[in-house]
């Protein structure tokens, strides 16, 4: 088998993967969007506290369709040697490429920025939902108990909110002891949730990393394929 051959077997079976994998995405996320109480049901009330912040649904929608796109494009541009969907496929995979490395340069030059921005919008959803909205509370209520934390950064998070203001005290979390008003938290001095969140993400990083290496990698050697069959079609 020649080179040109074993590229094209690989192309297609990698592709083929990427878009059976895409397909089962997007079946899931429909299913989801449609039917989320049977979803529910299913994975059991931490997937109903998900759904609250991120519509997991359309999230999986998207991801489905375009690793289906790409996967059918890869793989029919590979079993058809067309050169029109190979330099589809890698102009697409080359997008994608250059976004990812433009998020994770973000990322890194304004990372101060983006904690002070998600910072100010969530204290001010915590201010304005906790108490008020059951979900949101019992979201919290489970963050802090489990972190053994209080609010995002520290109890002043509660003032002026919504909770404070009905029942002119602090969430028991944000204190050692049952009376929770503002000496008592104050000298409590409990970590607000932000830093501790930060703290596991930090300590995951290297896998992550690895994760996000290792997707590079790929899209590299993707790109790099399809750019050799387009290439030798001519040749062949």
């Amino acid at each position: 088998m020649s080179c040109f051959s074993f590229l094209k077997v690989m192309m297609i079976l990698f592709n083929l993967a990427i878009a059976l994998g895409g397909g089962a995405l997007l079946g899931i996320g429909i299913w989801v969007t449609v039917d989320s109480a049977s979803f529910i049901n299913l994975f059991g009330p931490l997937s109903s506290n998900v759904l609250q912040f991120v519509n997991v649904g359309y999230l999986l929608i998207a991801i489905g369709a375009v690793l289906f796109a790409l996967g059918f494009l890869g793989c029919c541009g590979a079993q058809k040697e067309s050169k029109c969907l190979l330099i589809t496929f890698f102009s697409i995979i080359l997008i994608i490429f250059i976004i990812e490395v433009a998020a994770a340069v973000v990322a890194l030059v304004y990372t101060s920025v983006a904690e002070t921005i998600l910072e100010a919008t969530v204290t001010k959803a915590l201010q304005k939902d906790y108490g008020a909205n059951d979900q949101v509370t019992a979201i919290w209520n489970k963050t802090m108990s489990k972190l053994g934390c209080c609010g995002l950064m520290n109890y002043t998070d509660f003032d002026d909110s919504f909770y404070f203001n009905k029942y002119k005290e602090y969430p028991l979390f944000c204190c050692k002891d049952k009376d929770c008003t503002t000496s008592p938290a104050n000298v409590s001095n409990i970590e607000g949730c932000f830093p501790q969140l930060l703290t596991e993400i930090r300590s995951n990083a290297g896998a992550v990393g690895g994760v996000a290496a290792g997707i590079c990698v790929l899209e590299i050697a993707a790109m790099a394929v399809a750019m050799y069959l387009y290439c030798h079609l001519d040749e062949k």
